[in-house]
């Protein structure tokens, strides 16, 4: 119901209450019908579920099918190691993603477990569970709302509603009647449960409780939203889908191409199991693994904590961040920016009498002070610490000040007047202080002071005023007028008539919450890497595009009342020109992170409080940032612990690095493995001989044991390429643009390793065992030198070095030279090798090495 737009006594009468409060009788049939004010679940989290999704993906499945088919074919040890694999990856997946789901918890902690209502005409206190519609609340200083409410008496009350809104400035709070179409950000006769008192006291009737609320609609629609399946599970579903599909048949074509040409039955069956498991990259999940691990220690040291591992490499591929404005792109401080005094607008605070009494004025009618030790701060109302802050930037010390014109009364703000102001002592008169809105303070001035000299204000001066008040306001800032009077010590009595009345107008002060400076370069890199920045604000239209323009977002500016007139089709196209959206709703947010999402983009929100937590889970990737609620956090997948919007963009780099180097292991996974399958099928064709297989079973698995392992650890080392933040998010498949490189590096090592083959053969069956192990050698070798192709798309000698591939080529080769030159080689059926034969297989693989550059170089 719009309780906003109902007068007071209608509202009681639909209530069914009075301002003497329900009785203790009614309360309790209330309470049955309405149910306990708190959040319930709609949607219960189950662990068993969470853990048996773990094993969905293709490429789990085809790693179990692999170790299955080990197990049947005797290879016991490789069978295990990829069980451990899955096992490892999915208990991971599960804490993860049970962690995710708890979100709902935070929602019921942050309710306050007591209020003050009147009940049968006398305050008392109770658990604030216990609230129905229809109670009268009694509203303090410092009290956190526990319901919606409407208000029926504010004095000075002052709401900080930003964990619902995303309003940056506290917002003033009376019981007028406002109109029916008024947001909710502008419902100034509310109260929403989950906000919090920062100024004055009053009173409010209860009109909604538990989900009910305004925070206990969010509450259900968080619980409603399914977490989104991550791009990069999907992405190595698809390449896992369509690789599985093609190994199975060339292995199957291998096993049929074999016995049919004589080749024993179980050997062929065992080698095609072998050639399976060689090619399936069961590496893969641990690379990742390792690579996201890895990268959420790096993103750490810029001030991102990842929640959940694969958001370290989705950020890399985002093509739009919706992000929050306070705290995010800006430095969540009011400052004054700009004054108007002597009759101009400037952001130069010279030295003059003038300058000096606006700021004078400014603290002098204000509470905020400064603390003054090792560290300075200062202590009040936003506004208010902007005003103190600037005049002491000034030069004027606000305790030295306030000690020199002691305070004699106070006439505080309320939402009504607009306007409040102190009456101090000084030199044996009183001055009154006067703050408040430029368009009151101007109307009560008869004078107005210019260059030191006091002049008299006539109605054309008002209006030229009002002018000046609309042109700074027009760039966003929040404008406050300042003005002062001297009051004899004849007034008996200092009345709100004498203080505010026939006053000398100073000067305006605008303020607004500035850019963080490294924010605008920030956006500057987001564009050169493709990705569309969009600041989503509660705060005003005026007030977002006053610091996107600061901060280079100077696309079209939208409205939620704008927004909510779109259908998504014509939203869809906004999306492209919009950089900014203003006064929108959780709702709207959700909406635009859908909207996107349909279009296939990779989207990231950063968010804060309670009403960005929808957004925030239904995103590819939420970022919450670290002074936010725990709702906004257990919602999100990353938490920006400086709140900082320059350290996503360095956090993108990591994303995007994380990704490189994935497709640099699968490049070189595939460009290595398609070498054993085409030597077997070309042997199997040309000598049609059963005795001349040319890798055993166990070697193949030996090959793949040490070649997948190390080298493909030491590539999710890799360190980012130069123009990691210059070129588009990524949105092609993982192989696409590797597929001429693997096709060549398959062929290349496929012909050397043939020739190394055919060259110990020398004509003779009985040199078989020296054979196989030529062409085993020859193909660890080969991969050896493969890892220095795959590690740039720059020739191999300008990057910089990776101790870590020095480290896992020797590792390699240290355990392949120990099999082949102890009694182990018994067991693989290898022979010593001399001199001349490793002259030969090095040099193959340098020739293979060369010809591998000049194509990657031509294909780049």
């Amino acid at each position: 119901m719009d309780f906003h737009a109902i007068k007071e006594g209608e509202l009681l009468k639909q209530l069914k209450t009075e301002k003497q409060g329900l009785t203790d009788e009614e309360a309790a049939k209330r309470l049955k019908k309405y149910g306990l004010n708190e959040l319930r679940k709609i949607r219960r989290l189950n662990a068993f579920k969470i853990f048996i999704r773990q094993f969905t993906s293709f490429l789990i499945i085809i790693l179990i099918i692999a170790a299955v088919i080990s197990f049947i074919a005797g290879e016991r040890t490789d069978s295990f190691i990829i069980i451990l694999i899955v096992f490892i990856n999915s208990l991971f997946g599960f804490h993860q993603e049970y962690k995710a789901e708890r979100a709902i918890e935070n929602l019921k902690n942050m309710l306050v477990p007591k209020a003050k209502v009147i009940r049968k005409g006398k305050v008392q206190e109770i658990n604030a569970s216990e609230l129905v519609p229809g109670d009268i609340l009694i509203l303090e200083e410092g009290d956190n709302i526990t319901a919606d409410c409407r208000i029926l008496q504010s004095n000075s009350l002052q709401v900080n509603e930003a964990s619902l809104t995303g309003e940056s400035v506290p917002e003033g709070k009376s019981p007028s009647v406002l109109k029916l179409n008024t947001m909710l950000a502008d419902r100034t006769n509310m109260l929403y449960q989950g906000t919090e008192i920062v100024k004055g006291n009053g009173s409010a009737v209860v009109v909604d409780t538990g989900m009910k609320t305004e925070f206990g609609k969010i509450a259900e629609m968080v619980q409603k939203i399914q977490s989104e399946g991550n791009p990069l599970k999907e992405r190595i579903d698809s390449f896992a889908r369509n690789l599985g599909i093609i190994i199975l048949g060339l292995i199957a074509i291998v096993t049929i191409l074999g016995i049919s040409l004589g080749f024993e039955t179980l050997i062929m069956f065992e080698t095609a199991v072998s050639l399976a498991v060689s090619a399936i990259p069961e590496g893969l999940p641990a690379v990742i693994t390792i690579s996201l691990a890895l990268a959420t220690q790096r993103m750490l040291k810029v001030r991102s904590l990842v929640r959940k591992l694969p958001a370290a490499e989705t950020l890399g591929r985002t093509t739009y961040i919706l992000t929050d404005k306070t705290g995010t792109l800006t430095e969540e401080k009011m400052a004054v920016r700009k004054i108007f005094v002597d009759n101009k607008i400037t952001d130069k605070f010279t030295k003059n009498k003038s300058t000096e009494l606006l700021f004078k004025a400014g603290i002098l009618s204000s509470n905020a002070r400064i603390e003054y030790g090792k560290e300075d701060y200062v202590i009040g109302d936003p506004t208010e610490k902007a005003l103190v802050l600037a005049a002491h930037e000034y030069g004027l010390n606000k305790k030295e000040e306030t000690e020199k014109y002691p305070r004699i009364k106070e006439f505080p703000f309320s939402s009504e007047r607009k306007m409040m102001s102190i009456v101090r002592s000084s030199k044996g008169n009183l001055i009154s202080y006067v703050k408040g809105a430029p368009e009151i303070i101007v109307q009560r001035c008869n004078a107005e002071l210019i260059n030191g000299k006091v002049k008299k204000l006539t109605d054309k001066r008002k209006r030229e005023l009002k002018i000046k008040y609309g042109d700074l306001a027009s760039q966003g800032m929040r404008v406050l007028g300042f003005a002062y009077k001297t009051i004899t010590r004849r007034s008996k009595e200092i009345t709100e008539e004498i203080a505010e009345r026939n006053l000398i107008f100073i000067g305006f002060q605008g303020m607004i919450d500035p850019p963080r400076k490294e924010v605008k370069q920030a956006i500057r890199d987001c564009n050169d890497a493709g990705i569309r920045v969009i600041m989503i604000t509660g705060d005003s239209a005026l007030t977002g595009k006053a610091v996107g323009e600061e901060i280079g977002l100077t696309g079209r500016v939208i409205e939620a009342s704008q927004l909510k007139k779109m259908p998504d089709s014509e939203l869809s196209n906004a999306l492209k020109t919009v950089s900014i959206f203003a006064r929108v709703s959780p709702q709207d947010k959700l909406r635009i992170v859908e909207v996107l999402r349909k279009n296939k983009e990779i989207v990231a929100v950063t968010g804060d409080g309670v009403n960005d937590a929808p957004a925030l889970k239904r995103a590819d990737i939420g970022i919450a940032v670290g002074r936010g609620t725990d709702v906004a956090k257990d919602s999100s997948d990353m938490i920006l612990l400086d709140n900082n919007f320059a350290s996503i963009v360095k956090a993108v780099r990591e994303g995007r690095r994380i990704y490189d180097n994935i497709k640099k292991f699968i490049k070189y996974m595939l460009s290595a493995n398609t070498n054993e399958l085409l030597l077997i099928m070309f042997v199997i064709l040309a000598f049609k001989n059963p005795m001349l297989l040319p890798l055993l079973p166990l070697q193949i698995l030996w090959i793949n044991l040490i070649t997948d392992s190390f080298p493909a650890i030491a590539i999710s080392r890799e360190e980012a390429e130069e123009d990691v933040m210059k070129r588009s998010p990524a949105k092609e498949s993982l192989i696409k643009g590797t597929i001429s490189f693997t096709i060549a590096a398959g062929v290349f090592a496929f012909l050397i390793c043939l020739l190394a083959f055919y060259y110990a053969l020398g004509g003779d069956i009985s040199n078989i065992a020296r054979a196989r192990t030529m062409a085993v050698t020859t193909s660890v070798l080969f991969q050896m030198f493969l890892v220095f192709n795959c590690r740039t798309k720059q020739p191999f000698y300008k990057f910089r070095l990776n101790r870590y591939v020095i480290y896992a080529i020797a590792t390699s080769m240290a355990l392949h030279m120990a099999v082949i030159y102890s009694r182990l080689n018994k067991f693989f059926e290898f022979t010593l090798l001399g001199i001349n034969e490793w002259m030969i297989m090095t040099g193959l693989c340098v020739i293979a090495f060369g010809l591998l550059e000049i194509v990657k170089l031509e294909i780049k």
